[in-house]
């Protein structure tokens, strides 16, 4: 899948979950909706993306959460 469908897929869900007044309970329930829905290799791929090109156009809230959580 097209890394920039993701980023953008991974910010809406960031989008949802940031509203949480626990931010750390908020970066979990991202990395579980991803872990829940998003098949391996989009996992894979997004995680990949944080590494080499530091998560370039994610939230700062879904890179803590890929990193901490995924």
């Amino acid at each position: 899948m097209n890394i920039d469908q993701l980023v953008t897929m991974a910010n809406q869900i960031g989008s949802f979950f940031k509203s949480y007044p626990d931010q750390e309970k908020a970066k979990e329930e991202i990395a579980n909706h991803l872990t829940k829905f998003w098949a391996p290799p989009m996992r894979k791929q997004i995680k990949e993306h944080v590494t080499k090109n530091a998560g370039k156009g994610l939230e700062v809230i879904v890179i803590d959460a890929i990193q901490k959580h995924l």
